[in-house]
């Protein structure tokens, strides 16, 4: 069922776990995501990278809808890491649940502009926003940790941005990286706790791929209520066409995609699992609808 984003992420974080948030590209990825929340009764969120966007157009967004529409359990589609108000504007008129206007490239009082214009355009179609202060690196760049602590998300500076913006989800940076961790992960804990203790809209951590169970669970404690995942899905999905087209004799074109399909889905799983939202796709039903699965279950 199509659902709110940001039911999604409050329902979470009142029930202590997060929400996964896939990117994908092609029908596979979306057939990964929707098969997997459906074979573990968990809830979770399609989400389009502006490259996907950009190459896959409306019609990409028009099948995350309508998939999302026809799973038998709560998906939202979101647009992920967008730093084009056309590009917005876009997947607003297209349907998309939600948005993520990233200025987090901009100099700060440039980001809070960006994002307030981007907040008042979403909120007319009844659209959420996430927005991020901080610069998450795409690798750990070799940064002394002075440097690395410089690009974190300042809690005071936070609740200043949120309050102006009006944004309904901000992504935190708390030492989290794109892509693959060269190093053993540190996230800065004590950051995040702060940063819950002052805001009280859903928190979003980027860079899940890779981040052991244990930081992951933590988080989760400490607030967090989304995770965006990429890396390993893209590399599980690549990983299968290169055994497959290696092997001796030419696979079917259809065999070829529902293997690709079969390890997308088994790492989005894993994932679904790690952030605790399995089996919690009941609580997202309307109050009605709960009663009444409690009652046919009596």
């Amino acid at each position: 069922m199509l659902s709110s984003t940001l039911e999604l992420l409050e329902t979470a974080r009142r029930n202590v776990y997060a929400i996964g948030a896939f990117n994908v590209y092609n029908l596979e990825g979306v057939k990964a995501v929707i098969g997997a929340a459906e074979a573990h009764q968990s809830p979770a969120m399609l989400q389009l990278h502006p490259s996907s966007l950009k190459s896959g157009g409306s019609p990409l967004v028009a099948l995350c809808l309508e998939a999302a529409r026809a799973a038998t359990v709560p998906i939202s589609v979101h647009l992920d890491h967008s730093t084009d108000a056309a590009a917005i504007k876009t997947a607003l008129q297209a349907g998309m649940n939600s948005i993520m206007a990233d200025g987090s490239h901009l100099p700060y009082s440039e980001n809070l502009e960006f994002t307030k214009e981007m907040t008042e355009l979403a909120h007319t179609y009844g659209a959420a926003v996430e927005a991020e202060i901080g610069r998450i690196s795409g690798t750990e760049d070799g940064l002394s940790i002075a440097e690395k602590e410089a690009k974190m998300t300042d809690p005071f500076q936070a609740v200043e941005f949120v309050a102006a913006t009006q944004v309904d989800a901000l992504a935190v940076t708390i030492g989290n990286v794109h892509g693959e961790y060269r190093s053993e992960p540190r996230l800065d804990f004590d950051r995040l706790a702060k940063i819950r203790k002052l805001i009280s809209i859903p928190l979003v951590l980027h860079g899940a791929s890779g981040l052991p169970a244990s930081m992951i669970s933590k988080s989760i404690q400490l607030g967090v209520c989304k995770f965006n995942v990429n890396t390993e899905v893209r590399q599980a999905y690549m990983r299968s066409l290169k055994e497959q087209l290696g092997s001796p004799k030419t696979p079917d074109l259809l065999d070829l995609t529902q293997e690709a399909i079969a390890s997308m889905q088994a790492v989005v799983a894993e994932k679904l699992q790690l952030f605790g939202s399995v089996g919690k796709a009941h609580l997202h039903q309307s109050p009605y609808a709960q009663m009444l699965a409690r009652l046919i279950a009596n």
